[in-house]
Order: structure tokens, then C-alpha cells, then sequence
């Protein structure tokens, strides 16, 4: 196996958890996750550090950005916070046969450059066992989407679970998936050696966006009347529209 490369000497895990309830399953779920990886990088000699973007406290601000387009400080502190993880645990509880609407929505405002080549442990829980399949089914297309790296053994509790050694085991697993990648830097070498041949998203919110709102020349006469001015008059001067 590669030696670790400097970037991955120390690590940032980030938690997405759409659990809403007190306590919640979800979150026990991606904290048992976040723990195991945690151990296992450091029996390897590599700190790793774990932050949480609990969606719960922030789905009023989610609601307000899907419908206006604009993240709001919270959301896009949350935004920033994953741009600067290098893995990522995305847990969510499982409604009617489906992942969680919040979730959905947090993951309709995440710029489609924010999460390249990122490893991504995929988690559900639910209150039957019917449902497992749901993390596979539709974390792992959207994620895919996302260009993220979804790490081989996806996750899912019911209720029956939480006793059994299964689990323990599974979470073991993904764990160990998630260490492997991080050790090896892998991501970020896919990710750095293939930017510039990936479609971007014109002025979105990834670190490494190369075009943000100050790159455009407001000036122009198409660029005044599409936001609600005139065009420049013959002799120069502006002149707003009424």
C-alpha cells in the first residue's frame, strides 16, 4: 500500500445527519460510523477530526435557499464546512420508502464541484428492515451524481439491528473502506489530476470554483438590461430604466 501522502496526515470527517428526533437513531448511526474510522485511522498513526451538519436545526434556512436559490450564512457555513472535510458519513432516516425530504433538499443546494472524488460512507435507518435497500437505491445515484466516491458497504439500522453483532460488524467494515481511502489520499489525487477535465458549474460555491460573480462584466449592454437597466446611451452616461 501507498505511504500516506502529506495531505492525509490529518484528516476532517464530516457528518451529515437528517435525524430530527431527540435522540435520534440516524445520528447514533453516523456517530458509531464517524468513532470506528476514527480508531482505525489512528491505529494507523493519523488524527482525524469529526464535525456534524445536523440538517434538523437548519431546515427552515434549507427551505428558504431551495426556494430563493441563495444560501443564507448557516446553510452555506454548512456548504464550507464539507468543502473542507476529506471524507464524508451522509446518514438519513428512511419515510415511506425513501430517503429524507430534508436530506434530499440539502443535497438539491450542494454545488455539483463540492464533493468531487470525495469518499462518502451512504447510512439509513429506518423502522423495517423492507426498506434496507433505499441506501443503495437512492444515496448511491445521488452521490454518484455528486462525482463522490461512495465506499463499497453502504449502511442501514432497523430497529432489530441495534442489538445484533451484524452491525457492528458491517460498520466495522465501511470503517475500514473509509480509512484505506483516506490513508491513501487517493481522492484528492483523482480529484487534483482530473479537475480542469470535469464539467463545472459556472460561479458555484466549491473552493475551487474558477468563476464567481465578480468575473462578470455587468456592463455590457446585454448584462444591463437583463437586470433591469439600459443600455449605455450614445454618450456614454447610465441610465437606469423606469
Amino acid at each position: 500500500m501507498n505511504a500516506p501522502s502529506p495531505a492525509a496526515a490529518s484528516v476532517t470527517i464530516a457528518i451529515v445527519n437528517a435525524g430530527v428526533s431527540d435522540p435520534s437513531s440516524t445520528r447514533l448511526l453516523a456517530d458509531r460510523i464517524a468513532q470506528k474510522t476514527v480508531d482505525t485511522l489512528r491505529e494507523s498513526g493519523i488524527p482525524a477530526t469529526v464535525r456534524s451538519i445536523d440538517l434538523g436545526s437548519l431546515a427552515t434556512d434549507i427551505a428558504q435557499g431551495i426556494v430563493t436559490g441563495m444560501l443564507n450564512p448557516k446553510v452555506q457555513s454548512a456548504m464550507e464546512l464539507l468543502a473542507s472535510s476529506d471524507a464524508v458519513i451522509a446518514a438519513t432516516p428512511v419515510y415511506k420508502a425513501g430517503i429524507s425530504g430534508l436530506f434530499k433538499s440539502f443535497a438539491d443546494l450542494i454545488d455539483n464541484d463540492l464533493l468531487i472524488a470525495r469518499p462518502v460512507v451512504l447510512a439509513a435507518t429506518g423502522g423495517s428492515a423492507r426498506h434496507a435497500m433505499v441506501v443503495d437505491e437512492q444515496l448511491r445515484p445521488l452521490f454518484a451524481f455528486l462525482r463522490a466516491i461512495p465506499m463499497p458497504t453502504s449502511l442501514y439500522a432497523a430497529p432489530e439491528d441495534w442489538a445484533s453483532t451484524d452491525l457492528g460488524k458491517r460498520i466495522a467494515r465501511a470503517a475500514q473502506e473509509l480509512s484505506v481511502m483516506l490513508r491513501s489520499g487517493a481522492g484528492r489525487q483523482i480529484a487534483d489530476g482530473n479537475w480542469g477535465g470535469y464539467q463545472h458549474q459556472f460561479g458555484g460555491n466549491a473552493t475551487r470554483a474558477e468563476r464567481t460573480l465578480e468575473d462578470i462584466d455587468f456592463d455590457t449592454d446585454l448584462m444591463r438590461l437583463a437586470t433591469g437597466k439600459s443600455a449605455l446611451p450614445q454618450g456614454g452616461e447610465q441610465a437606469d430604466a423606469h
